[in-house]
């Protein structure tokens, strides 16, 4: 049975251009042959701030949304979040999707592809590391930073990213893959 990569769209913001990037990190993860892989892509979850009137920690979820987030990432073994960079940090959508659960991000491993002008987002990819730490989630230390990522968006709206950052990308899975398989005899 294949271990299940939860690819995360953390940008919610209009224009965004997560959803290109979160789509080629799929094809490379389907391509890798070791995970079944899925989109989450926190826009269509429509989540507001904290409006649970439980501690995540109980999983007394009152609210759809909150109730379908949990169901989506309960399931899986390993994450890789796919985060710009704003002002130096992460989305405030990625933050509050991690603050609105607790059990179900606990003991999994997550990546992170960041992309941006010329740090390629490797700020917020450091803030967001520590965040998934903070939550019980292993942060790998294979991040793969996209910078001045516009250039490498098609006319047709796919991405054509360059060796390096593919070559990095297939790092990262393979490290995914150890550490997802072990997490997973302790959960």
């Amino acid at each position: 049975m294949a271990l299940k990569l939860k690819i995360v769209t953390a940008s919610t913001r209009p224009g965004r251009i997560g959803p290109i990037i979160s789509n080629w990190v799929a094809e490379q993860a389907s391509a890798h042959g070791k995970f079944e892989v899925e989109i989450l892509d926190l826009e269509s979850f429509s989540l507001p701030l904290l409006d649970e009137p439980n501690h995540p920690a109980m999983q007394n979820y009152t609210q759809d949304h909150t109730k379908a987030l949990s169901a989506a990432v309960a399931d899986a073994d390993a994450f890789v979040f796919v985060t710009p960079e704003y002002n130096g940090f992460p989305p405030a959508a990625v933050i509050n999707a991690l603050q609105a659960l607790v059990v179900e991000w606990n003991r999994k491993v997550a990546g992170v592809v960041s992309y941006g002008g010329i740090s390629g987002g490797l700020r917020s990819a450091q803030e967001l590391r520590m965040l998934l730490a903070n939550m019980g989630i292993m942060p790998l230390k294979q991040a793969v930073p996209m910078p001045m990522v516009f250039g490498d968006l098609t006319k047709e709206g796919t991405l054509t990213p360059n060796a390096e950052v593919a070559k990095g990308t297939v790092g990262m899975l393979d490290e995914l893959h150890v550490w997802a398989g072990a997490l997973k005899t302790i959960r």
